[in-house]
């Protein structure tokens, strides 16, 4: 199929700037995948839509402050001078494992034509987000030293890189201190204060896992655990719940469940080719739980439904039943199922219409509305069908649903 088979029209003021004034209150269409009809309702409907008994899978990944600003030294500053040059904006996407213990990431650069190996990048607390790519005559800013500093390991595709920061006491306090919220360039913020207080609350899912810090027998004494990496964009499917809808589902007998993927340029990369049997997608790290793992054998075995919430629960369970689960056998049949174990791993999986649209393990679906032609889009099509989500997203488009991060959400089962 061609990308464009997943195009529609948008008009730009449905994109959501900003998050409903209450997190929950957002607007809710239903699908139904069987016979294509949809309904309007409210996310505040989702406890009395599901049915006791579903498990409900979340993704609990933590958005970090991935987006940086750095000045640069090295190998390519003018006559090789130690003082740094430039203003380099800087988005950590992948924690990349390292036997050694080294603080090494996948990024992207901006601009990054001149990035090369060799350069060093300078993090201070003061640069904020410039208004313009100024120089500056100094490694220190306002006489203060870098709070980090990043060696240029290698180079990839469109403005990949691959840095090294030196040994700090706690990377991810300092990433809270110097760092901004990802937030997708659809969303509009003044180039001085690239996230507002609210961002910092609202583009944050109310579970999401909190990074904890264990004592290393290495010179990085301190480093989050279990992963150091967390996402560069978020689980946005998730944003909608409070602690209220949470209680509300449990007493309903709605089982919740969390798992792990740190969303990455597998989820937010653009698409640059025209078909879609050639869209690879990066790997993206996740984890299963034993809890989760447990929760999924359980609801097998009992014949219960399981709902993802987002895309990234959807294409991890799906690979997960992918890798663990005999080929040919029947989906969720407890005779043939093989019982999960916890684990972590990474998934590229790509679901779209023709291209991996059996689903083995997911049977309900609440996600936000996506981007035309993103790979997004087409694992919904795929779950739901291109023609019914299409269908769908011309509906809440006339009826001025908002959509993307920010915006409202479809239950598709």
């Amino acid at each position: 199929m061609l990308v464009s088979d997943f195009n529609y029209d948008l008009p730009e003021d449905l994109i959501a700037q900003q998050p409903p004034a209450v997190r929950g209150a957002s607007r809710m269409m239903t699908l139904d995948r069987r016979t294509g009809a949809y309904t309007d309702r409210n996310f505040t409907d989702l406890p009395s839509l599901l049915q006791p008994g579903d498990l409900l899978i979340l993704n609990d990944s933590r958005v970090i402050p991935a987006r940086l600003f750095a000045t640069r030294t090295g190998l390519n500053t003018q006559h090789n001078s130690p003082a740094p040059s430039g203003h380099i904006e800087v988005l950590l996407t992948e924690h990349l494992p390292n036997p050694d213990g080294h603080n090494d990431w996948r990024v992207l650069v901006k601009p990054a034509k001149k990035i090369q190996p060799g350069e060093t990048l300078h993090f201070h607390d003061s640069l904020g987000a410039p208004s313009s790519p100024t120089a500056s005559s100094s490694a220190k800013v306002g006489g203060q030293p870098p709070l980090l500093t990043a060696t240029v390991l290698a180079t990839g595709d469109f403005g990949e890189r691959t840095l090294r920061f030196a040994p700090v006491e706690d990377f991810h306090a300092i990433l809270d201190s110097i760092g901004h919220l990802p937030l997708p360039p659809y969303i509009h913020r003044d180039k001085q204060q690239p996230n507002t207080p609210e961002d910092r609350n609202r583009y944050q899912t109310v579970y999401s896992k909190p990074f904890a810090k264990v004592a290393r027998p290495n010179p990085y004494s301190l480093i989050p655990n279990p992963s150091p990496s967390g996402s560069a964009a978020a689980p946005t499917a998730g944003l909608h719940f409070t602690p209220e809808i949470l209680g509300a589902l449990q007493s309903r007998g709605i089982e919740l469940a969390y798992l792990t993927l740190h969303v990455g340029l597998g989820t937010f990369q653009p698409i640059r080719v025209d078909r879609t049997e050639d869209i690879r997608l990066h790997s993206e790290p996740y984890t299963l739980p034993a809890a989760t793992a447990e929760a999924i054998n359980k609801a097998v075995r009992d014949g219960r439904r399981i709902i993802a919430v987002g895309t990234t629960s959807t294409r991890t369970l799906e690979h997960i039943a992918r890798i663990t689960q005999p080929a040919g056998a029947p989906h969720r049949a407890s005779e043939t199922w093989v019982p999960l174990e916890p684990h972590s791993g990474s998934t590229s999986l790509f679901l779209s219409p023709g291209l991996n649209d059996e689903f083995k393990l997911v049977q309900g679906l609440l996600t936000n509305f996506h981007l035309p032609q993103s790979t997004l889009i087409m694992l919904v099509s795929a779950f739901a069908g291109r023609e019914a989500t299409l269908a769908a997203y011309a509906h809440a488009v006339a009826a001025r649903y908002r959509f993307f991060s920010y915006g409202d959400c479809m239950l598709i089962t």
